[in-house]
């Protein structure tokens, strides 16, 4: 059978002309009430930088490539729509209901729907307590689409992060940075792989990991602007702070630690990413262009 896939009219239009497009999860849209909004910044600075946004959700048994104005508002107010990862998928595909697509699980419907690019603000990574892997790591070994990031959160172990990617070849390259970045952190001390600057070269290095015949993805960091970040040490004293109470929701406690900081630097993150995306899909296409 084929999954039934829906392309949004721009994301339509932009394939048909050949134009770069840059698939978005829509997870964004369960984070509150201004998260509509916040989707929308993230698409206009995808367009801003030269490509076309393709929101990801999922309903009535159909991928959508492509969210319209109409599905923003419906998804950010609807209560209780899911967050519909990779495991979930099939099955909320065959319920014929409604969800929010992971990172794990927009890169399967980006692929799916023939998009090389995704924006993600933060990919999941390996616990610190390391009993846990991200499904995100797993579906890298899995799905051919590049994925812009600002890095993974300091709540997780980044250095078992990079030790998986590096096990299961996925590149990990540094865009305009030295370091593997943490998410609203523009660094988390750990130096990346490799550093590459020039989006012609990056988009060369994307096609040739794939033409050695590589099955996953290809993982580019950047990190968000030092004026919205928030301050690493400080983050890893509240880490340390929380993990020692024993909670469940690390996360969580780590939000409610910067007192409301962490929501802007997130918002932040979301855009910067989005923008980097946009003007690299788009240095690809140019390089890649028929």
């Amino acid at each position: 059978m084929n999954i039934p896939l829906v392309y949004g009219e721009e994301v339509a239009e932009a394939i048909t002309a050949g134009q770069p497009v840059v698939a978005l999860p829509s997870g964004v849209l369960r984070s509150g009430p201004d998260s509509a909004e916040t989707a929308r910044l993230a698409e206009d600075a995808v367009r801003a930088s030269g490509s076309v946004p393709a929101t990801i959700g999922i309903d009535k048994g159909r991928i959508l490539v492509g969210l319209s104005e109409t599905d923003i508002e419906r998804f950010a107010s609807t209560p209780g729509v899911p967050r519909v990862g990779n495991r979930d998928l099939p099955v909320v595909l065959a319920r014929g209901t409604t969800g929010a697509t992971t990172v794990a699980s927009s890169l399967i419907a980006a692929e799916l729907a023939g998009l090389k690019f995704l924006s993600a603000a933060a990919i999941g990574g390996v616990h610190r307590d390391a009993r846990r892997v991200s499904p995100d790591l797993v579906q890298f070994t899995r799905s051919k689409v590049a994925v812009v990031c600002a890095g993974a959160r300091s709540t997780l172990d980044l250095g078992l992060t990079l030790k998986f990617l590096e096990t299961h070849g996925v590149p990990v390259v540094a865009h305009r940075s030295d370091d593997f970045p943490a998410f609203y952190c523009v660094s988390s001390g750990l130096r990346a792989p490799h550093r590459v600057d020039d989006p012609a070269v990056l988009a060369r290095a994307i096609e040739s990991h794939w033409a050695l015949g590589s099955p996953g993805s290809f993982l580019v960091t950047t990190p968000t602007k030092p004026a919205d970040a928030i301050d690493s040490a400080e983050i890893e004293s509240v880490i340390t702070s929380v993990l020692a109470t024993g909670t469940k929701y690390l996360e969580r406690a780590v939000d409610r630690a910067t007192e409301g900081r962490s929501a802007k630097a997130t918002m932040a993150v979301l855009i910067n990413t989005a923008e980097v995306a946009g003007e690299l899909a788009a240095a690809h296409a140019k390089e890649f262009s028929s």
